[in-house]
């Protein structure tokens, strides 16, 4: 068994043996392709030498059981044996692949200038910007002070060694994107993931293999710049989603405007033509022109009153009545505001409801014009001789009743059902491709019985017609009437 070797000077033996191999290295691939091969069988026999020397030392420190001094390192396994070929330089392609990559501003950090100095040399040939920092807190003011994209770290230096340097960068908001290489004589699996631990991003053992450091170094610069595009792309997103929240408020002020300030003139004009009829005889031609206006007046009038009711619901300003209401009264209440146009269809009305369900506690004039708007929609497309049924009983949960409101219309597309409560959601019909509604009766339907702390839900099949259902929260302690 030889003697093992103390650890600060296997630490003194390797750092100069692995400049020795870098620049090796280095002076080899200048030599291919500076076309020099007649220098290159005395360089591979320095580089074979020096791997030689560095086993040896590996050897004699794999029996160490000792502590050194603090700036000790453990050795790291040996890379392979770098292969030397006369052949001309590479090929076309190649240089072409390497050419376009990416690349990126980098920062070594090591205590050993000839160390900093073989490391920035090979990462310049592969087309990075490389700054050198060499101490760790020297590496933490340049990366405050510039943009970096990775940084290469020594683990042993002296006074900050790599680690409080990697703890400190992930500590700091401003730095902790910035991925790290470690890069350190030190192989214990305790150390290796310490470091990963810490949020480093891959690790390198001296001397490093230059195929790995390359593949390294471009695959967390790659990881890097994903994250930033990511990042970048998420602050757009940002920018833009505020961007079109306040376009959506500038939108949606203008409109109230402009539908506030219509109503009044509307009632104007709806009000001169009905009085029209009482100061004088009109003749039938004129008469029906009259009731024609105003319908229409009257019609667009409802579609103002809905957009601003429903502008109120959304944003919380309306204010609901409260009172107790007998659910069955509630019921033939909105069904006799639409008798006369169910009989213009020759629709049958019909009622099913439980006479003895409790009071509910709510906004009477709300959830009667809830049912009126479903109501009136059933009529409106249920065809001639069809049937609508408009109903209330206990909800299954208790605590709640459900009303309904069924017709035999032709239905509402399955596509169609996330959007029919939206405001100005239209749907289109089987037949001819006619426009179900002005998108605005449902919306307030929707947030009149999500106002009263309740729920509204469509069944509906082609050709089976469709059941609207909503649910109303019992009042509390409220006794049942007949």
């Amino acid at each position: 068994q030889p003697h093992a070797l103390p650890a600060d000077l296997v630490h003194d033996l390797r750092s100069p043996l692995t400049q020795i191999l870098g620049y090796t290295e280095m002076l080899m691939e200048q030599a291919r392709e500076c076309q020099g091969q007649e220098f290159l069988p005395d360089l591979q026999r320095v580089h074979t030498a020096g791997r030689n020397l560095l086993a040896v030392i590996d050897d004699r420190l794999a029996a160490t059981v000792t502590t050194g001094a603090a700036k000790s390192e453990v050795a790291s396994p040996e890379p392979p044996q770098l292969r030397v070929e006369t052949q001309p330089a590479p090929t076309a392609s190649r240089e072409g692949h390497d050419k376009h990559a990416q690349h990126g501003s980098l920062l070594v950090v090591d205590d050993i200038e000839a160390n900093r100095d073989v490391l920035s040399r090979r990462l310049r040939r592969h087309g990075h910007s490389v700054a050198t920092a060499e101490d760790g807190r020297i590496a933490l003011d340049r990366l405050r002070a510039e943009p970096f994209d990775l940084v290469l770290l020594d683990i042993m230096m002296p006074e900050i060694d790599g680690f409080e340097v990697l703890r400190r960068m992930k500590s700091d908001e401003q730095l902790r994107h910035i991925p790290v290489i470690i890069i350190s004589a030190l192989n214990e699996l305790d150390a290796v993931a310490r470091c990963i631990e810490m949020g480093a991003e891959d690790y390198l053992s001296k001397p490093f293999n230059p195929t790995l450091l390359k593949a390294r170094t471009h695959a967390c610069l790659e990881k890097k710049w994903s994250r930033d595009r990511e990042s970048q792309l998420y602050t757009q997103l940002s920018q833009n989603f505020q961007r079109l929240q306040e376009l959506e408020k500038q939108r949606d002020d203008l409109t109230h405007m402009i539908i506030h300030d219509l109503r009044t003139p509307l009632v104007s004009v709806i009000t001169g033509m009905q009085t029209l009829d009482l100061m004088g005889t009109l003749n039938a031609e004129q008469r029906e022109m009259m009731t024609l206006s105003v319908s229409g007046g009257e019609t667009l009038l409802g579609m103002i009153n809905d957009l601003l009711d429903v502008e109120k619901l959304e944003s919380g300003a309306m204010q609901l009545d409260y009172s107790e209401v007998a659910p069955s009264q509630l019921v033939s209440s909105a069904l006799a505001q639409v008798t006369s146009l169910a009989a213009g269809k020759e629709l049958t009305l019909l009622q099913e409801r439980d006479e003895m369900l409790p009071l509910i506690r709510c906004d009477e004039g709300k959830l009667r014009r809830t049912l009126v708007n479903l109501l009136g929609n059933a009529v409106k497309f249920t065809p001639s001789g069809g049937t609508v049924t408009v109903g209330v009983c206990p909800a299954d949960q208790g605590g709640s009743v459900t009303f309904s409101v069924a017709d035999t219309g032709e239905g509402i597309p399955a596509e169609a059902f996330g959007s029919i409560f939206e405001k100005f959601g239209q749907v289109k019909t089987r037949q001819g491709g006619r426009v179900m509604s002005t998108g605005l009766g449902l919306t307030f339907c929707k947030l009149a019985v999500e106002a009263h702390g309740g729920q509204i839900g469509l069944e509906s099949r082609l050709g089976e017609g469709s059941t609207f259902c909503f649910t109303i929260p019992v009042t509390p302690l409220s006794e049942a009437v007949p």
